[in-house]
């Protein structure tokens, strides 16, 4: 059980990171108004978030860029067009790249960059890539973090083994990504206990993604919080890939830091989100989203499931027996 003073008091090495364009970007393939980034930007800035993450530096030899809007590639210049190049704002900026769909080429020197910190993810069988582009990023002079995704179904000797070959790089922050949304609190614990052993040893940092497919995005991103980890995740209203992600309005009320105000997210949700909504955009917890976070899988049937407006429960969940 968690001291009470943990829950009560707060830690000057918080980050709260905003991912809503990046992992948001997975429900509308990345068309955000310029007004909506904009807004989004400034409530950062207001609510007293550390990081915001604006998106995919997708190679656009992988991907078409005709199909997807412009944070999908989240270029210097599409960044400076909309939000400037983020002078006199203690808000730092991120992108991730996804190791498999990136170019490590078009990523320039950080001097000549609006971004501050490059998120580098991977599966644990993709360490030797993502730990080339930790390096390159580290060499151009980005912070860097490396999301190790899919945790909960990578064997355990395997995990301690990615964890210890990223702690040798220059990387910054390790993160825990519940990518499945199948992870209970108290086996959150033990998983953070894990990394942190091998973290410590190092001396780097511990993060947390969690995503909501049995709603317990916020409850495992303070339980990681009580147990040491520093860089926590979250979007507005949740929005995320599938079920989403922690909400960024609890998680701005849960910490008890001053430099953190929940009124500037309140009103983005009231006057951007609501409208995104509305304007036919999914995503959150739903029923099938839970059937795939019970069973440890990858939400992309439950995706197509809600595509397909289908609400036939019971037989998905025996398909996905079998």
């Amino acid at each position: 059980m968690k001291e009470i003073q943990h829950l009560m008091s707060y830690r000057e090495s918080i980050k709260v990171v905003d991912a809503t364009l990046r992992d948001g970007g997975l429900c509308n393939d990345f068309y955000f108004t310029d007004e909506f980034v904009k807004n989004l930007y400034k409530t950062n800035i207001e609510s007293g978030v550390d990081y915001m993450e604006l998106g995919y530096r997708a190679s656009k030899k992988v991907f078409d860029e005709s199909k997807f809007g412009k944070w999908k590639f989240c270029s210097d210049d599409h960044i400076r067009e909309v939000i400037g190049d983020n002078s006199g704002t203690d808000l730092k900026l991120a992108i991730m790249a996804d190791i498999g769909r990136h170019d490590k080429n078009d990523f320039d020197q950080k001097a000549n960059s609006p971004v501050d910190l490059i998120r580098v993810a991977a599966y644990v069988h993709q360490m030797p890539e993502a730990i080339d582009m930790i390096e390159d990023a580290a060499k151009k002079g980005y912070e860097t973090t490396c999301n190790i995704m899919a945790i909960s179904n990578a064997q355990e000797n395997d995990l301690k083994a990615a964890v210890e070959m990223v702690c040798q790089t220059p990387v910054d922050v390790i993160y825990i990504v519940d990518s499945f949304g199948s992870i209970y609190p108290e086996e959150m614990a033990r998983v953070v206990h894990m990394y942190k052993e091998i973290a410590d040893k190092y001396g780097k940092k511990l993060g947390i993604h969690a995503h909501n497919n049995q709603q317990l995005a916020f409850a495992n991103t303070i339980e990681a919080c009580g147990d040491g980890v520093d860089w926590l995740d979250g979007t507005y209203m949740g929005m995320g890939r599938g079920a989403g992600n922690c909400s960024m309005e609890l998680l701005l009320g849960f910490l008890k830091n001053p430099k953190y105000n929940v009124y500037p997210a309140f009103k983005f949700l009231e006057t951007d989100m609501v409208k995104l909504k509305e304007s036919g955009v999914v995503w959150g917890y739903d029923i099938q989203y839970l059937i795939t976070g019970l069973l440890n899988q990858h939400p992309r049937t439950a995706i197509q499931f809600t595509k397909d407006k289908r609400t036939d429960y019971a037989e998905y969940y025996k398909d996905m027996l079998f």
